[in-house]
């Protein structure tokens, strides 16, 4: 799982460049003023080059912050 870990944490750079290291498993929407609506796009498109599958925008409200998008990701991964 580290490593799905790892490829997140480097997708979240990405995105927010100016986003610290330390603070990236503690990201969210609510916590970011960076990640808006186009940002929250950026990152599935991002996300999905990296692992592989599509995600669903419908799911976009749900996954608004680094643990929920770890999680979810998990999910895909092991099914």
């Amino acid at each position: 799982m580290d490593n799905i870990q790892d490829r997140l944490a480097r997708c979240f750079e990405t995105v927010f460049p100016d986003l610290q290291a330390a603070d990236i498993p503690k990201a969210s929407q609510e916590t970011m003023s960076a990640w808006d609506s186009v940002a929250a796009i950026t990152l599935v498109n991002v996300l999905e080059d990296e692992f592989g599958f599509q995600i669903d925008f419908d799911r976009l409200s749900e996954l608004n912050s680094f643990d929920r998008i770890f999680d979810y990701i998990k999910s895909q991964v092991q099914a």
